[in-house]
């Protein structure tokens, strides 16, 4: 997903008209009108479209949602509350039943365009890859970048183990969670650790020498 090819959406109307009319100058001040039209609607209507819809890397809001429909991923994560959570529609003392009804509730989380574009651009790169490590780790120089280091190690045994040196928002981890999209080949067992949240253990500025001791958490 690194490199699209370029299309060319612009018309020239000029071709049109025949040698025979080249003194016509009324007619060609009409065609000219026409191509002016084009230049300002025509070939500006599909370059937005690459740019809003087509192209991941830069698509808003509506063409996200175009491709979640595709590429059959929701852009909202959905929780279910807990029955005994306070304040909360339920039944009795203990609050039973309250998930058998029509009273249980749940909150649904919206995420941000940053976020729908990387996740969506994990969903169709999952979707092509072949899952080699080389391959997963190009990718993802290319999609955490400007974030921090990512990367994924073989385990040798069925198993890869993702790392993401840089702080991810909750909601972003969730979705990695609940959605399984870290790509892998098929039968392969896949862990991730983030370990670098603003909150977490570490020494001094950069937090130096994070991993090598017993502060380490996953």
């Amino acid at each position: 997903m690194s490199q699209i090819q370029a299309l060319d959406f612009s018309v020239d109307l000029m071709r049109a008209l025949l040698w025979q009319y080249n003194d016509a100058a009324r007619l060609e001040a009409l065609v000219r009108q026409k191509q002016e039209w084009y230049d300002a609607n025509q070939s500006a209507f599909w370059s937005d479209w690459v740019a809003d819809v087509f192209d991941l890397r830069t698509a808003n809001d509506f063409g996200l949602s175009v491709w979640a429909i595709i590429l059959d991923i929701p852009l909202a994560i959905t929780t279910a509350q807990s029955p005994t959570q306070p304040g909360k529609w339920a039944f009795g003392e203990f609050r039973k039943n309250f998930t058998h009804g029509n009273f249980a509730a749940s909150t649904s989380s919206s995420l941000t365009t940053e976020q729908k574009r990387l996740i969506l651009r994990l969903r169709y790169f999952q979707l092509i890859t072949s899952g080699a490590v080389p391959e997963i780790n190009t990718f993802f120089a290319d999609l955490f970048g400007e974030f921090g280091p990512a990367y994924v190690l073989d385990g040798y045994d069925m198993t890869a183990f993702y790392v993401f040196n840089f702080a991810l928002s909750s909601k972003v981890r969730t979705v990695l969670t609940e959605f399984d999209l870290l790509p892998r080949p098929a039968g392969v067992k896949v862990s991730h650790v983030v370990i670098g949240q603003a909150n977490g253990w570490g020494f001094e500025q950069y937090r130096k020498n994070f991993n090598n001791g017993n502060f380490n958490h996953a």
